[in-house]
């Protein structure tokens, strides 16, 4: 008997509409397979941008560190549990999608978090990474505890984050680097007012019939991610390799007004062979 339950609690786990969340756009509007369709479509533009960013910043990984890589990679994974999530409205989808989520911010804080704003009793990246492995794990297991409240969660870690990018900026005086960082702090509040206005003004947005805002999240905050994280990837290189000289430029295009952001070593590269 206690066989049967527990099947049929797993089975309710991955069953359509079983997440408590429910965004603004109409369910199964599009298709009866999909509850939200927009939503669910938007998603892919991780699918897009991700491998892009893989292959831009391939130098400075190869040059810095190598698992560096994992981020956009996992970023990906981001885009798949958000598609999957937002088709079925599952509980499972759910904890995927925020999930991942959590887990490539933790990536980001092991790889980038500045040195000089470690606590006083860490003295190398190894143990901070260790310390934010240990707080991600207790994370994961804690967000089964109130799932509904992930969301603001994460949020909180990518304001924190946003909160040092900005410290940091201060000692700044590269005009290149100054834009990429407003770029990415504009497309971040944009993306995070899309999320907030989809969450709590869903009403006003039903009566004007459009209800995508949670879609528009996904486009801006992939593309807004990959900003910030060039802007990142930036100040690291410029303290951990200075010797590499990274400057920034844009794909596809440098002179165009907007492209994707990578970072180019101008210095001679350790890794590279020496005759």
């Amino acid at each position: 008997m206690g066989g049967v339950y527990s099947s049929e609690k797993m089975a309710e786990v991955f069953s359509y509409e079983s997440s408590e969340v429910d965004w603004c756009e109409d369910n199964y509007k599009h298709s009866e397979h999909v509850v939200e369709y927009f939503n669910t479509m938007s998603s892919f533009s991780f699918f897009v941008i991700s491998p892009i960013m893989l292959y831009l910043l391939h130098p400075y990984a190869k040059e810095r560190n190598l698992a560096i890589h994992l981020i956009w990679t996992m970023m990906i994974f981001v885009g798949l549990f958000s598609a999957y999530f937002h088709m079925t409205l599952s509980f499972v989808g759910q904890m995927l999608d925020e999930l991942s989520i959590l887990w490539v911010l933790a990536a980001g804080y092991a790889f980038w978090f500045p040195r000089r704003h470690y606590p006083s009793f860490i003295k190398d990246r190894s143990t901070f990474s260790s310390l934010v492995l240990v707080v991600t794990v207790i994370s994961t297991v804690s967000s089964f505890v109130k799932p509904t409240a992930n969301a603001y969660i994460l949020n909180c870690f990518g304001l924190h984050l946003a909160y040092v990018v900005v410290v940091e900026m201060r000692c700044c005086t590269d005009q290149k680097v100054l834009r990429l960082g407003k770029l990415s702090v504009a497309l971040w509040v944009l993306a995070i007012s899309c999320w907030v206005s989809d969450r709590f003004g869903c009403s006003f947005w039903q009566r004007l019939n459009f209800c995508y805002l949670h879609g528009i999240w996904h486009i801006l905050i992939v593309i807004a991610v990959a900003y910030a994280s060039t802007l990142i990837a930036y100040l690291d290189a410029s303290y951990e390799i200075p010797y590499s000289l990274p400057g920034l430029q844009y794909w596809p295009c440098d002179k165009w007004a907007v492209g994707l952001p990578h970072i180019v070593l101008k210095g001679t590269t350790k890794t590279q062979k020496r005759c």
